[in-house]
């Protein structure tokens, strides 16, 4: 069955390895460990859990950057130019997602059509879980950091304990979704995200403009 744990497990250790800490394996360049449990979802499933987050990592220090006081108004495009392409990636990785689960129970006839509709599918979920486990990260780096201000590492530790039980919360549902989604008596469905500011044909701001067009 879908492990919760064994999601956020591999997000935690994938984090801590592309930020190159002590007990990572790495540095924000390197490549994910290989995830050796499959999970529920197939062959490679943890792999494009993997590749999912590494978007979401992406994202999260792309925008740090677009926040640094000194950026220049050329920084700042070039950011974000970054910041639409990373978030289209994650966007289609989640989606990604939520079809190799669908894929995957589609042989046993699950969901059953007639189940309970769920409002969050798996895929946005594991998204959420991804979110998370870079909030605990950075903000423990922050309780841990000696220059902080007065309180600040009381602070942070405060949201820490916070953080983590919003996510020990957020894997509960993750598994009582996927477990009823087997039992069938609830379903989910792929739900299409369908961005539209990086596509030639949407966007307006592209389309009118005769040089227009994105590198995603």
């Amino acid at each position: 069955m879908l492990s919760a744990d064994a999601i956020v497990r591999l997000q935690d250790e994938l984090t801590r390895a592309w930020h190159g800490t002590a007990d990572g394996a790495g540095s924000r360049n390197a490549a994910p460990p290989d995830p050796a449990p499959r999970g529920d979802g197939g062959p490679g499933w943890l792999d494009r859990v993997a590749r999912q987050h590494r978007a979401n990592f992406d994202l999260w220090h792309i925008e740090d950057e677009a926040r640094a006081p000194g950026a220049s108004d050329t920084a700042l495009a070039e950011i974000k130019r970054r910041i639409d392409c990373t978030n289209q990636m994650r966007n289609d990785l989640t989606e990604q997602l939520d079809r190799a689960l669908l894929d995957w129970l589609a042989p046993q006839g699950l969901p059953v059509e007639t189940a309970a509709l769920n409002s969050e599918s798996p895929g946005l979920i594991i998204d959420r879980l991804s979110i998370q486990s870079l909030k605990i990260y950075h903000t423990l780096e922050e309780a841990d950091r000696s220059d902080g201000p007065h309180g600040h590492g009381r602070r942070n530790r405060e949201r820490f304990e916070i953080l983590r039980e919003q996510r020990s919360d957020l894997a509960g549902c993750l598994d009582a979704l996927w477990r009823a989604t087997v039992d069938g008596t609830r379903r989910f469905k792929l739900y299409r995200q369908m961005k539209m500011y990086n596509d030639p044909a949407l966007n307006p701001a592209i389309y009118r403009n005769p040089a227009g067009g994105t590198d995603c």
